[in-house]
């Protein structure tokens, strides 16, 4: 017994030493976001807990849309549709916008999660990592749906997939400003700048999302990055492949 106390109170001492060092970078950096108890702003660069934030917004559509209105987002609330294991009540669908990226198809609505953790890709990641390979930015991301009432691969039983919820989007691939195209089926494979920005876009977005699957998972993903908000809970596991 004596010796379980002794392991208890040094785990404690332990989780109090690794919470001081963390606020220590947080206020020596200036990095309020780096912090688990501090608000999510869209405008911040991404922090240690961005990710798990965004998360968190599943089933708060009032407050999900306040950061969107606050970050300045062009968007249009959608009804809410679908039933029983196929329910969303928080989609969203993005206006056009000046200097933005367009999804292609437009129509899409995605839970309001989704497009909050896009939004910041685009910003955070997308963009930087095309001008710096590039020289340019992007104008397009094609994708494959969002809103799918579908258990996981589409199977005939097990769990249902995040799409049946608008939870998640699969992205194919993206075009430049002067019409490049980057396909995630033609272009993922090999050393080029191409592979190398797909890559760069693939890792930055394992910081915003719950789950990120791209061709290196399975074959099933060989032409797409699924992204999705998958509610886990505050300290619940997250996958990034």
């Amino acid at each position: 017994m004596r010796k379980l106390h002794v392991t208890l109170r040094r785990l404690v001492l332990l989780a109090i030493l690794l919470f001081l060092l963390l606020l220590g970078y947080a206020l020596v950096r200036q990095r309020p976001q780096d912090m688990p108890w501090t608000e999510l702003d869209l405008s911040q660069p991404i922090g240690m807990f961005t990710g798990r934030k965004l998360t968190a917004l599943t089933g708060d559509a009032t407050q999900c849309r306040a950061l969107l209105d606050r970050a300045g987002v062009d968007y249009v609330a959608v009804q809410p549709g679908g039933a029983d294991q196929c329910a969303y009540a928080d989609a969203v669908r993005l206006r056009a916008e000046k200097d933005a990226i367009a999804l292609a198809p437009a129509s899409v609505a995605p839970s309001c999660p989704v497009v909050a953790a896009l939004k910041l890709w685009e910003w955070q990641v997308v963009q930087p990592a095309a001008q710096r390979i590039y020289g340019q930015p992007v104008r397009s991301m094609r994708h494959l749906g969002s809103y799918s009432c579908r258990r996981m691969y589409g199977r005939s039983e097990g769990d249902f997939s995040e799409h049946a919820t608008a939870d998640a989007l699969d992205v194919a691939g993206f075009t430049l400003a002067d019409g490049r195209s980057i396909s995630v089926l033609r272009d993922w494979k090999g050393e080029g700048e191409d592979a190398q920005f797909l890559r760069a876009v693939r890792d930055g977005a394992c910081d915003l999302f719950s789950t990120v699957l791209s061709p290196d998972y399975n074959a099933a993903h060989r032409d797409h990055f699924h992204l999705d908000q998958a509610e886990r809970g505050a300290t619940g596991w997250r996958a990034c492949r």
